[in-house]
């Protein structure tokens, strides 16, 4: 498990992009001797730790635990950066989120709060004080400021700047989180610091990033039941805060596409899997989509 990895630095736009074209032109750009990474990545020394965390906690890079501490693209990195290396697709998004929520080892805070947490309206202190013991129960003791700076990073990554200080905010500071596009976090309370995990809104999320998520954790087995889909830890509706209604309209719009039947008889509602695609696949599928409507 690990907390406070991004050292309080959330991700900026531009950031990811930025990093995995450099490690594409030197995999050591992260740890080189030879040429300081903040001259090549035009961040300060922090920055540059949080974002060759990032990197890897957002599924795009990796690199070995031992040895020489080289960045490669990970399968999804290639992909991401082949078909939209600016990372400004809403799907490129969430699949970055995906990976995050998902992520309980790099990124145990994102993991707990889209999987384990359960209020939906929430405030600081409720989460600090559930993850704590949460923790606890896996053995885990892990600094109080950690998870404060955790948490606060979570809400700066899917809350604007604009939402969380109106009257600090300058058009000027391009320091957003890309992520806060998704509207998974709202703020009820801004004076009490209150905030309400949110559903995305209609058309936000498309149906083939659903399906890429749902093959990602079916595991080859080609009938899932809707719960399983709703309910399951780093499953669609866990991480994309998707209720019931939400989730059955898109599973209706795959089904339009031919990818997979909707079977609801006697109770127990399943979808059964009837394309050979797999998560990289629907990836792919995506991208051409968009690309294909964006020449029309």
């Amino acid at each position: 498990m690990k907390f406070r990895a991004h050292d309080t630095f959330f991700i900026r736009k531009g950031w990811l992009s930025k990093g995995v074209k450099n490690v594409l032109l030197d995999p050591a750009v992260f740890v080189s001797r030879e040429i300081n990474p903040m001259d090549t990545l035009g961040i300060g020394a922090n920055m540059v730790k949080a974002l060759r965390y990032w990197l890897q906690a957002a599924g795009l890079t990796q690199e070995p635990l031992s040895g020489k501490r080289e960045q490669t693209l990970t399968p999804l990195g290639e992909a991401i950066h082949q078909n939209d290396p600016y990372m400004e697709e809403l799907g490129t998004l969430w699949l970055l989120h995906y990976r995050l929520a998902t992520n309980l080892n790099d990124a145990t805070a994102w993991y707990y709060f889209f999987n384990e947490f359960k209020p939906t309206e929430f405030t600081r202190n409720d989460f600090v004080t559930q993850i704590d013991s949460y923790l606890r129960l896996k053995g885990e003791e892990i600094a109080e400021r950690s998870i404060e700076d955790d948490y606060n990073c979570i809400v700066s990554t899917y809350v604007p700047r604009i939402k969380l200080n109106p009257k600090k905010f300058s058009p000027e500071e391009n320091i957003d989180c890309p992520l806060g596009e998704l509207g998974l976090i709202e703020i009820v309370n801004r004076k009490a610091k209150v905030y309400k995990k949110n559903a995305p809104k209609k058309d936000m999320l498309h149906p083939l990033i659903l399906l890429a998520v749902i093959l990602d954790q079916a595991k080859s087995e080609k009938s899932i039941r809707i719960s399983e889909i709703q309910n399951d830890h780093c499953n669609a509706g866990k991480v994309f805060n998707l209720d019931i209604i939400a989730l059955t309209a898109l599973l209706y719009r795959i089904e339009s596409m031919g990818f997979i039947k909707v079977v609801r008889t006697a109770g127990l509602d399943v979808i059964e899997i009837r394309t050979d695609f797999g998560f990289l696949d629907c990836i792919e599928e995506y991208y051409r989509r968009i690309n294909d409507r964006a020449v029309m």
